[in-house]
Formats: C-alpha cells, structure tokens, sequence
C-alpha cells in the first residue's frame, strides 16, 4: 500500500465484435483466473525465492530481514505495491487464504496443492515472528515512511530494514488476534496432508492469542507512524479478538473460546469486511455452528450474518450498500475492489452453509435463497473478470484487455536479468515510475484497487488507489473463483 503516495459468422463487423465481446464476459474461465490468482502470490515473496519460481523477473530479497533485531525473519510477503512487510495485512491476507481453502477444498482441485504453497510462505514467517523472542510478537519488517519515497525492485532494497513489534509493554491485541487467526485456520488446512506442521501452527496460534487477549491494547497506538496512515486499526481491537476466537473455536473444540466470545461485546453493525474490520466475517463463521452443525446457540451469530446480507444486497430494504451503474458494489473510494471480492468471499461461504441447512431468510418482504447470494457473488466476481462497461479485465494476465501500468515496483522494473545493475532508492522514477509505457513484467493474476464509483479506470501507474495490487485482494478472490469453477 503506498501513501502520497457465442462467435457469429453471419453478420456485420462490429455486429460481430459485440456479439464476441459479450459472450466472452458472459462465460468467464473461472478456473483460468482461480490459477491466476494464486500464481500471483510468487510475485510477492520475500526471501529466498525457489526454483519452482514462476515469475523469472523476481528473485531474492530481504534476506537480512531481522537481523536488526538479531532474529530470523526472512520470508512473508510483500503487501502490495510497496518493498514493505505489513504482518497486520499479511496475517489477514492467510486467513482468508486458508478460509478459502478449507470451503472449497474440492473445487480447486489442482490448484489445492498451490494454494497449501501460497499460505505456508505466510504461516512460515508468521511463526518465526511469534516465537523468535518470548514475550515479543513480530508484527513487520522495512520502513513504510522510508520505502514509499523510493521506487526500486525488492531485490535492491537499500532503505531501512526497520524491525517493529509489540509486546506487553506495547500491545497490539488486533495485529496478534489476527495473527493467531492465521495460524489457526492454517492449522486446519495442514492438518490431515502435515499433521506435525498443523499441530505447531495451532500450539503457536493459542499463544499469540492467549497473549492478544491478556495484554489489550491496539497496535496502532504502539506502532505511531510505522502503522498510520498505511494500515491503521481504524475499527479498534475488539473484532480480531472476535475473529481469532472464533478461528481457534473451529480448530479446537475448547469451550473456553466460546465463553471468550459470549463475554467480548462485539455486536456493531457494519456492511463492510476486510483487512481491518472483521466482524462480518467471524459472524459468518461462526454462523455455521448453527446451519451447518445446527447448534441453536449459535444462531444469534446466524442472525447477524443475515442482517449483514441484507445491508448488502442491492434490493433490500435494508441495503445500505451503493452500486455504481456497472452494478459493482462499491465500498471505498481507495482500493473498492478489496471490498468487494471480500464480501463476495462472504457471499459464496454463507450460500454455502445456507445450501448445507437448507436454510433461507427474508431482508423485509424480499426471500433471500442461496442462490440469491451466489448470483450477486457471481455479478462481482464476472465484473472484475471483464463484465463491465469497460470490458476491462481487473485482473492482470487475464484476458486480452487488463491493466498495463500497475503500480508495482517489481513489475514496472526491468529485472536483474535485463537490468544488473541497482537502481537504488531514487533510480526507479525516472524513467519508469512516471513513464506512460506499459509495465515490461506482467504480475500474472495480481487484482487491482479497481474503477471509480463511474465505473472508470484510468490504467496510470501513479493512480495507487486504483492501479496497485495487494495480497488481501487476492486472498479474498480465490474463494469465490474456487466455488464457481466447481459450479
């Protein structure tokens, strides 16, 4: 994240080009940009890159990651566009990973074992960063004031490698909670294909949470400017509390995670899911309780999750949710399509636990059916995919018409291999950063901030708000891809 940073022969031309163009939108390859979406993730690996690698454009970076600190943490992801290792973002972007991993196990059929890959590189690095040195939780590596006034590839990082934490001392109760959410969800993917791996990911997961509980603090107020204006706790602490118990409810079984819950408080109301708030989300979740295990003391979570819905969807008379005449929901201003593949993340996971109950729900006099909620997931998901009136593709790689000058500083870089030399902290501006030409690496499946509220994208690499990828956006599509390429 950067801061001020149907074919037809028979008729006429352009007849015929409409015709193509529309039954192109009309039927996008879902499993095309569920691989896609997971290839993308090799964009963003920090360390030691393997020879599996991908994308040949990138290699190895931060491999002193820590050492300020005398400890090991190299690995993790970059978050976005950016040489910066946000854990808050990062942790959030392996939930949702891992999330959509155990729902649709079988519809990603081979692309399950990539997806195991994309969230180890996370969980690798988030367990070195929780149990490196006792009493600290690692929560980022790099200078974000530093490394957003420079434009350079990861491989040639010259700026401050800074080390942040938090502690007793200085709390971070959201970035820990949503630490421990990671690893515990993680810890159910591995569970039955590594079972030594998934046991120290949920020993590591009851640690990080049991600290986040005890020492109640928001990581913001610990971090000042290394955490604000980029990744800033806006909703506060209380909803990763939330959502790490309920992660660590479904991993355990333990009681005491519901008893944690039912005493927590967390009951605003909010028509938004994302990196910073996820009280939607653990709603969701732990409405499966009651549709899926049909335990009747969950269903005050079944009913939250409902009245979510019905602030989404569009003709509800409870929506509080705008559209842009594309019909795209649209959330926020900066990054909207974050929030929207999160949501339809949500969409897709409680049609899902819907269809399994045999359950439906009414938003006032409107019957909302699983397929209601699948339909609008779809509209979201095809939209992004090229369903709109640009017939611009947001995911790069994917289709012919996509977004050419994104704002990446690895992809708009020459790499190593044309370009040996290191450009250094300034070196990247000129002429690259500011140049009108296309990005010369295509960061295959890497999704967009996305079009304005008029449905307009401008494709300018100085854009950050609309042209720049970030791992969250990716993690909460491949959900969705997964459910309807197995439709």
């Amino acid at each position: 994240m950067d801061f001020p940073k149907g074919q037809s022969f028979f008729c006429g031309f352009f007849l015929a080009f409409l015709l193509c163009t529309n039954a192109v939108q009309a039927s996008p390859n879902y499993k095309d940009a569920l691989a896609k979406s997971i290839l993308y993730f090799q964009g963003q690996r920090s360390g030691r890159t393997p020879t599996s690698q991908k994308f040949p454009w990138r290699s190895v970076s931060g491999l002193g990651d820590g050492s300020q600190a005398h400890v090991d943490l190299v690995g993790g992801y970059y978050d976005a566009g950016d040489n910066v290792k946000f854990n808050f973002p990062m942790a959030y972007t392996t939930t949702m990973l891992a999330w959509s991993t155990l729902e649709n196990s079988k519809p990603l059929g081979p692309e399950l074992a990539n997806a195991r890959v994309a969230i180890r590189w996370a969980t690798d690095y988030l367990i070195k960063c929780a149990t490196a040195t006792p009493g600290v939780l690692y929560v980022g590596v790099g200078d974000p004031n530093v490394d957003h006034k420079c434009w350079e590839r990861p491989e040639d990082m010259d700026t401050a490698r800074t080390v942040y934490s938090v502690s007793r001392d200085k709390p971070g109760s959201d970035v820990a909670a949503e630490t421990a959410a990671a690893l515990a969800a993680s810890s159910l993917v591995f569970r039955k294909v590594d079972p030594v791996y998934s046991r120290l990911l949920l020993r590591t997961a009851k640690s990080v949470f049991q600290f986040a509980a005890q020492y109640r603090g928001s990581y913001s107020d610990s971090l000042g400017n290394a955490a604000c204006p980029f990744y800033c706790s806006y909703s506060g602490y209380k909803d990763e509390l939330l959502w790490g118990a309920a992660w660590l409810l479904r991993a355990t079984k333990d009681v005491k995670y519901r008893n944690f819950i039912d005493t927590l408080g967390a009951n605003d109301a909010i028509n938004l899911f994302s990196w910073d708030n996820k009280l939607a989300g653990a709603r969701v979740l732990l409405a499966r309780g009651s549709l899926v295990a049909n335990d009747r003391s969950y269903d005050t979570f079944k009913q939250q999750a409902q009245d979510f819905m019905c602030k989404i969807l569009p003709n509800s008379p409870y929506s509080s949710t705008q559209y842009t005449k594309g019909g795209l929901m649209f959330i926020l201003p900066d990054n909207n399509l974050q929030y929207v593949a999160a949501i339809s993340n949500l969409l897709t996971t409680y049609a899902k636990y819907m269809k399994s109950a045999k359950s439906t729900f009414n938003c006032g006099n409107i019957l909302v059916t699983h397929n209601t909620l699948i339909n609008l997931a779809r509209k979201q998901v095809d939209y992004i995919l090229g369903d709109n009136p640009m017939r611009m593709s947001y995911m790069v790689g994917y289709g012919t018409n996509y977004p050419k000058r994104i704002h990446h500083r690895a992809s708009s870089l020459p790499s190593k291999t044309s370009h040996p030399q290191s450009f250094g902290c300034d070196g990247g501006f000129q002429p690259y950063y500011y140049s009108p030409n296309p990005n010369p690496n295509i960061l295959t499946g890497a999704i967009v901030g996305g079009p304005n509220n008029n449905d307009f994208y401008p494709d300018e690499r100085t854009d950050y708000s609309h042209s720049e990828p970030a791992t969250y956006i990716n993690a909460a599509i491949v959900g969705p891809l997964a459910f309807l390429s197995g439709r």
